[in-house]
């Protein structure tokens, strides 16, 4: 179905629950001092937004711009999501369509510089995909991603870091190596998480020894939970010597 931002609304305020917006709002944090302070959620949870995402899977790109600029979560996650999905059907032979693929990618990277894409779940559902895999694909190079990883906001850094999971999947650390390195000195907690991520995920789809090479290198200077993340699929004996550095 094509429709509008307003039929996506309106889907979503039919499945929205007060306690789970609730709920929601504090599983992210949206007090003051929390890393999502100001979010508002109306209640929708995620399988239901995928479902709505799904039914308006054609949504036209200005429709989904629209929803990414509402200050409702769960409009902006419906959105990402549909860009996401779109941007899969360009990269698939029978409907191949390069220039899209590079619209979706620049109508996610406005939303991101414009703190539309404020959260860990919006940048996780997102950047491997219209970051990473657009990076991949079109031969674009790094320097979007240097960009991202040298940014101080909280979501666009992490959105950098994430982005490497494109190159991951396709068989190259080297990305994800060099994210985990950028951020190395940063101590909060979602850019720990995410680095430490993408590391243990080179080790379970590249190359165990990649990942314990690089750790041997810089277990030292690495936060204890980026650490934590990259050994856990470590055997405890090597965990443990790493997390002594």
């Amino acid at each position: 179905m094509t429709g509008t931002a307003d039929d996506v609304r309106a889907a979503l305020s039919e499945r929205a629950d007060p306690t789970d917006a609730a709920n929601l709002a504090r599983f992210f944090q949206t007090g003051p001092g929390g890393y999502g302070v100001g979010d508002v959620f109306v209640g929708v949870r995620v399988p239901a937004v995928r479902a709505v995402a799904k039914t308006y899977a054609d949504l036209p790109l200005p429709e989904v711009r629209a929803l990414l600029d509402d200050r409702e979560h769960e409009h902006r996650l419906a959105a990402l999501v549909i860009a996401v999905e779109a941007f899969k059907r360009t990269l698939r032979p029978r409907t191949a369509d390069p220039e899209r693929r590079a619209a979706l990618h620049a109508l996610y990277l406005d939303a991101l510089r414009a703190g539309r894409v404020d959260n860990w779940d919006l940048v996780d559902v997102s950047a491997e995909w219209l970051v990473g895999e657009h990076l991949r694909t079109s031969g674009a190079g790094a320097g979007l991603v240097e960009e991202l990883l040298a940014d101080p906001d909280l979501w666009r850094r992490r959105a950098g870091i994430m982005a490497s999971f494109a190159d991951t999947k396709a068989g190259d650390p080297g990305p994800a190596l060099a994210a985990a390195t950028a951020v190395l000195d940063d101590r909060r907690d979602l850019v720990q998480k995410a680095a430490g991520w993408m590391l243990r995920e080179v080790g379970k789809r590249v190359d165990r020894q990649v990942l314990v090479d690089f750790l041997l290198a810089h277990a030292s200077r690495m936060g204890r939970t980026a650490l934590s993340y990259a050994t856990e699929h470590l055997d405890a004996d090597l965990r443990a010597r790493l997390r002594a550095l």
